[in-house]
Parts: C-alpha cells; sequence; structure tokens
C-alpha cells in the first residue's frame, strides 16, 4: 500500500524527478509479482513436486515388500554416546541379528535394529525388494504431501526473494543515477554557490 500512496504522490509533484517515478513504479511491479508469481510459482512448484513424489512412492509400493524377520540373538550395545540425542535413539533401538526369507524365497541373515526389549524368536517387520535386500520403507501419502507442501512454499519464497532482489538492484541503479545528476548539478553550480553577490 505504501508502493501505492508513494506511486501516486509523486505523479503530479512538482519537484519529481525521473528516477523517483522509476523508482515508484518499480515498487509496485514487485508487489504485483510477489503477490501474483510468487504464489504462482509455489503452486507449481508443488504440484509438480507431489505429482513425481507420487510416481515414486508408487514404484517403492511395487518393489519393496513387508517380510517378518525372526530375531536370532541380541548384539551388545555399541560403547555409550556423550550425546543426549543420539543416546535416547540409540536407547529406543537394539541391535539385533536377525533373519528372513524374501518375497523370491531366498534366505537372509543380517544386523538390523530393532526395538528395546526385543528377545530372541520374537519376530518384527521389515521391508525388502524383490530379493530380499533390505530397503527402507516406502514413502507415505503424508509424507509425499509434506515434502510437496515444502517445496511449493520454498519455490514462492524463491520467486518472492528473485523479485524483491531485482527490484533493489533497480533501485540501486537508480541511486546511482540520482547521485551522478546531483555531482553534475551542483559542478553547475559553480564555486559562486551561496554567496551573497552571486548572480543567482
Amino acid at each position: 500500500m505504501r508502493m501505492i500512496k508513494g506511486l501516486w504522490r509523486w505523479r503530479q509533484n512538482s519537484l519529481r524527478r525521473k528516477t523517483d517515478l522509476a523508482e515508484a513504479y518499480a515498487a509496485l511491479v514487485a508487489a504485483v509479482l510477489i503477490l501474483l508469481a510468487a504464489p504462482a510459482a509455489g503452486w507449481a512448484a508443488g504440484s509438480l513436486a507431489h505429482g513425481a513424489l507420487e510416481r515414486t512412492a508408487q514404484e517403492q509400493r511395487a518393489e519393496r515388500h513387508v517380510v517378518a524377520a525372526t530375531v536370532v540373538k541380541v548384539l551388545p550395545q555399541p560403547p555409550i554416546d556423550s550425546d543426549p540425542e543420539t543416546a535416547s535413539a540409540r536407547d529406543a533401538q537394539r541391535r539385533v541379528l536377525a533373519r528372513w526369507t524374501g518375497p523370491d524365497g531366498s534366505s537372509h541373515q543380517g544386523t538390523l535394529g530393532a526395538r528395546a526389549g526385543t528377545d530372541p524368536g520374537e519376530r518384527f517387520r521389515i521391508w525388502t525388494d524383490d530379493q530380499g535386500g533390505l530397503r527402507a520403507r516406502p514413502l507415505d501419502p503424508a509424507t509425499t504431501a509434506t515434502h510437496a507442501v515444502l517445496a511449493g512454499i520454498g519455490a514462492g519464497l524463491a520467486t518472492a526473494g528473485l523479485v524483491d532482489g531485482a527490484r533493489r538492484l533497480v533501485v540501486w541503479r537508480l541511486m546511482r543515477r540520482r547521485y551522478a545528476q546531483w555531482d553534475i548539478a551542483w559542478q553547475r553550480a559553480g564555486q559562486d554557490w551561496g554567496r551573497a553577490d552571486a548572480d543567482s
């Protein structure tokens, strides 16, 4: 709103310079672009990201399978970590030696993370590929939506930042031109400026 008031104020002002009007128009154009282009860029980026993440999630769900792993033995905990954040995560998980059968019928054994209190013989679910190799859990709809929203917000903010950066560059150039014009005007005024007997 301040930009519109500034533009209106300079419209008929006799002291207005061309750079003043250009600066006000640059602010108005930047405001319009931020209000229109930034949300459009955010929506477009979010939609594209959501589509790509949905396709990835579908591929992961097609390629990954839940199988049951059986705890063979509980492995000793690693040395105590002095960092409280990693220590709390370490306390909630136990390293176990487990075996499982892949979707293709192949047998596997390896070290896995299991919840604390897991005993030998207990079963828990893991995600594998078609050959029984360990994989992360596929993306769920909430995760894909969150990532898409974050991508949209980031694109919108980046667009607004670029527009504002361009406006600041234009204003900087206008200020340099304005100072150059002032220097020329002062040189024309000469050494007699302010003297009582100068013809002015």
